[in-house]
């Protein structure tokens, strides 16, 4: 009778196979997917559900026979067998199609495997590093950008990208700050939720849509000293209010994966960290999709020191709620010792298979496993002119204008301009870090911009090195400390110019993963070559190249002019050229804060102000420092345009708001100037009095506006309950009656204020 049942699944399941595609009797698709989800679990044998929770790195030699060896015949025979659910990094339609073909037609059940890749900011055309992306506010911008990168990935053979990174981050000195949206909870969800959508879109089975990635779940971005794979040491307070937030709006937007961080939580890896993953994740937000570990996170659980060797660690992230082993050979070797054991029940198994499954299902790739597999859209889509287009405009809109004196900027077209910097000239550093399957050296240079709008040839000096040989992702930089020898040829050209445009920065592989740095300020002889410039001309245009805030108080104090423009990827040069001679209005404002030094860091607008708050004139014993001022240099928020706008007239709708209601907040924002322009209107609250300490701000809703010269709009925006809500001192979640402050301005440091009382129905 057992074995009649498995043939009648098994015929089931087969059926629906050839015939699902066509069939438009099931109405409730996430019903029939659950059906078919649980009709091939049946038929597998342990091995291959094991097999399903292992993904391999793999290259073009895998994709076809020939003479494997080592590792490679190990990782061929279980690809034929059905024992690698995923692979990751191969690239191309033809390449993805050849090893898909493979794997069904020669494993038992012909499933489909799933191909991932890093996609952080685009595939081969890049779009700004995330944290520059996130410095628009312009969350349909954002959503583009995925979408494009998506549109380039899946034409490409590849349906998984390990993005979007949510991590919040206070610390520049951290080299993942690149990678995500800032510092703020708030914010970073709203873009979180963008990313995935773009990704995503409407439907995972689209063919111009891929699988998102929440990532790194969690606390990556608070490592100690900013120091990448550091531990992290955080209170529970923290962590639900600051670091959880926006990967609870990506599981609301529906995204289909997750990623565990390499770091511990107060001795706990993430990897094995069943209260974030089984209790939180799975349990209370409801998530159905797949958790994959980082980059061997597994087998790292034994240099943590809370696992003996990979068996154990194997036992404590299955168990946790870890369901798939990327390029660690830790589940697949291990898992079914732990089952014939009794030390992991099948069940556990079978619940990680079920979501590696159902990301499949999700992606269609059971109707057509090469739906991502076409060498003709491939062509078409890669590098496409829509694509680049869409690349320009985000770059543009990601700018932040941080310095304009004597309004040096937009450029004078009747003034002698002159260009100098190590990053001037340069095609690859524009990328930045993560660039995907970007060609290197494809990048716009600004000078190449600039060229593009001028009439004559710019006069141009490198002026100094930023490097010394190789600069790749698997090599230390190394930054040029000694050679001077282009300093007296910049020197004449900025004697000989009117206005001198300083490219200075990062190259791209100065900030990402594993580059953290100690000083923050421009490396190398970057500033020493800038005072030098500044010496014999004081129209100085600063353009700033990085992937983190940096600390730059000598440049504020002297420049007069200063462009932070990120790295803004394939479309850079012609980016900055636009904002720099005023074809385009910058309206960026920045998402972490740029401290004075180094040794401000973690630095974030929304501290605590704890019981001895920052306190004016000449007294000691409160919370400051004794060798600089305690403010920011540049404050979250903060960002210049060619127009000059002015708050006023903030109003409430009522001085009492019940927890049924909604209170209006409305400000009128004037545009006095003759520039029309865009200005990121920013909504901050304060909870006065609660069971824990509150920040003295927390950003609560922004809206980006365009005015024309003169013009006046009435900005409103709306608080309900949810936005006085937090996790109060016994960790739930909900609102606290009492006295609240409203803040209102153009960035966090500069608002207007009132308040209200937050009362019981």
């Amino acid at each position: 009778m057992k074995k009649f049942s498995v043939w009648i699944s098994a015929s089931l399941f087969f059926i629906l196979l050839g015939c699902v595609k066509h069939n438009t009797a099931f109405e409730n698709k996430e019903t029939s997917i659950e059906y078919r989800i649980d009709s091939l679990l049946a038929l597998m044998t342990i091995d291959e559900k094991i097999g399903q929770l292992n993904q391999y790195s793999v290259g073009p030699n895998m994709t076809g026979p020939g003479n494997k060896t080592g590792t490679d015949s190990i990782r061929y025979a279980r690809l034929l067998n059905g024992q690698v659910g995923s692979v990751l990094n191969l690239l191309g339609a033809e390449e993805t199609h050849k090893l898909q073909k493979l794997v069904v037609e020669n494993s038992r059940l012909g499933i489909p495997l799933t191909f991932g890749f890093d996609v952080i900011h685009g595939y081969r055309i890049m779009y700004p590093i995330p944290l520059g992306e996130s410095s628009s506010w312009d969350l349909d911008a954002i959503e583009r950008a995925a979408a494009a990168a998506a549109r380039e990935t899946s034409a490409a053979g590849v349906n998984w990208t390990f993005a979007p990174m949510v991590d919040i981050s206070r610390d520049a000195r951290w080299g993942r700050v690149m990678e995500g949206a800032g510092e703020d909870p708030f914010l970073g969800s709203r873009i979180a939720e963008a990313r995935v959508k773009g990704f995503q879109g409407s439907n995972l089975e689209y063919a111009e849509t891929i699988a998102a990635c929440a990532k790194h779940f969690a606390g990556y971005g608070f490592v100690e000293s900013g120091k990448d794979y550091n531990n992290v040491y955080i209170g529970k307070s923290t962590l639900l209010n600051t670091i959880l937030p926006p990967f609870k709006a990506a599981s609301d937007a529906g995204v289909a994966t997750f990623m565990n961080a390499f770091n511990d939580i107060d001795g706990v890896p993430s990897t094995a960290n069943s209260y974030l993953l089984r209790d939180l994740l799975k349990g209370e937000w409801g998530f159905k999709g797949l958790v994959v570990s980082d980059w061997n996170s597994i087998g790292e659980m034994v240099n943590h020191g809370t696992a003996e060797d990979l068996k154990e660690a194997s036992e404590q992230a299955i168990k946790a709620g870890t369901d798939m082993d990327m390029e660690g050979d830790a589940l697949i070797n291990n898992l079914k010792q732990l089952v014939e054991s009794g030390a992991v029940e099948e069940k556990v198994i079978d619940d990680a298979v079920r979501r590696a499954l159902r990301v499949k299902f999700e992606l269609g790739l059971f109707e057509n496993p090469y739906l991502y597999c076409d060498p003709d859209r491939e062509k078409q889509e890669i590098g496409s002119q829509k694509n680049i287009e869409i690349a320009r405009d985000v770059a543009r809109k990601s700018i932040v204008l941080l310095k304009n004196d004597g309004k040096l900027l937009p450029l004078n077209p009747n003034k002698k301009i002159g260009i100098i910097g190590p990053l001037a000239k340069d095609k690859d550093a524009p990328l930045g870090n993560w660039r995907a399957a970007a060609v290197a050296g494809s990048a716009v240079s600004l000078y190449e911009g600039m060229s593009t709008l001028s009439n004559t040839t710019i006069p141009y000096a490198q002026g100094c090195k930023l490097s010394i040989g190789p600069n790749t992702f698997f090599q230390e930089v190394v930054v040029e400390q000694n050679d001077r020898s282009g300093f007296e040829e910049a020197i004449e050209v900025a004697k000989n110019v009117e206005v001198v445009i300083m490219v200075l920065g990062e190259t791209a592989y100065m900030s990402g993963e594993g580059r953290s740095r100690s000083e923050i300020g421009l490396p190398g002889l970057q500033l020493e070559l800038l005072k030098k410039i500044f010496d014999v001309n004081k129209n100085v245009v600063l353009v700033l190249m990085n992937g983190r805030p940096l600390a730059i108080p000598w440049e504020a104090e002297h420049i007069p002019a200063i462009v932070e423009t990120w790295h803004l990827g394939s479309e850079a040069g012609n980016a900055i050229a636009d904002v720099l001679t005023g074809e385009y209005n910058p309206s960026g404002k920045l998402t972490m804060t740029f401290p004075r030094s180094v040794g401000q860091m973690p630095i974030y607008y929304n501290h605590k102000n704890t019981g001895r708050p920052p306190s004016p004139g000449a007294q000691v014993f409160y919370t400051h420092y004794i060798d600089v001022d305690y403010n920011p240099l540049f404050p979250f928020g903060y960002g210049l345009s060619y127009s000059s706008f002015d708050y006023k007239n903030l109003q409430i709708s009522n001085e009492n708001m019940s927890t049924n209601d909604t209170l209006i907040v409305s400000i009128d924002v004037e545009n006095k100037s003759e520039t029309g322009g865009e200005e990121v209107v920013q909504l901050y609250i304060r909870d006065m009095v609660a069971s824990i300490t509150r920040p003295v701000k927390e950003l609560r809703g922004f809206e980006k506006v365009y005015m024309e010269p003169n013009e006046v709009k009435t900005v409103q925006f709306k608080i309900a309950i949810d936005d006085l809500s937090f996790y109060r001192a016994n960790n739930t979640y909900g609102y606290e009656p009492g006295k609240f402050k409203v803040f209102v301005g153009g960035n966090s440091r500069d608002v207007l204020e009132d308040e209200f009382m937050l009362v019981e129905d």
